[in-house]
């Protein structure tokens, strides 16, 4: 999924009364080259708010099995990394990293955060995550990732995937939003029975 999240979000009411394939359309990004996330949380609507849907999504994150983690760690994009070089990130990670100007550093800044790169992925396996939307400068990001850079695998773990959920939660605030007036044309009703994937 590499489409930009929408910029106009819809009400939880009308986003759970989608059928399977515009629910993922809609959401299918806000996890990163991961839309099983949102698959998998189709089948647990309707969602009563905007956090009960974020939970269902970091539920299914959490419930996943050790190797589809693994992939989903594998899918993020390094911070200034390969993928920024070779233009090839989802919109959403540009916009993001491009926040805090990941896009365009002094040499001295890019060696460092290269520096922080190759060891986290060779100390953890994965790229080095972070919710680039709760650090107010670069500065505070490299601190992050050099203290997480002293855990061991096990604590630095469960840290990565919940990173994973702060950024999810970022992109999925931008897609819905909780019913805080009517809309204007009532949604369709939403079906309790129990769903199923197609």
């Amino acid at each position: 999924m590499t489409t930009a999240i929408s910029p106009n979000p819809l009400p939880i009411a009308v986003l759970q009364a989608l059928d399977h394939a515009s629910f993922v359309a809609r959401l299918g990004g806000v996890v990163e080259h991961s839309p099983w996330v949102v698959e998998r949380a189709w089948v647990q609507a309707p969602f009563t708010s905007f956090s009960a849907l974020f939970e269902t999504l970091c539920q299914c994150i959490h419930d996943a099995t050790r190797p589809e983690k693994i992939a989903l760690l594998r899918a993020h994009p390094e911070l200034a990394g390969r993928e920024a070089v070779a233009g090839t990130m989802t919109p959403d990670s540009s916009a993001e990293q491009a926040r805090l100007g990941l896009m365009a550093l002094s040499p001295q800044t890019m060696a460092r955060l290269a520096a922080l790169n190759r060891a986290y992925q060779a100390r953890f396996d994965f790229p080095f995550i972070v919710a680039l939307r709760l650090h107010d400068s670069l500065a505070s990001v490299l601190q992050a990732g050099e203290e997480r850079l002293r855990h061991d695998p096990d604590t630095e773990w469960p840290i990565a995937l919940n990173q994973v959920c702060e950024v999810m939660r970022g992109r999925l605030a931008r897609a819905v939003h909780d019913d805080d007036c009517p809309p204007a044309t009532p949604p369709s009703p939403v079906s309790t029975a129990s769903r199923t994937l197609p």
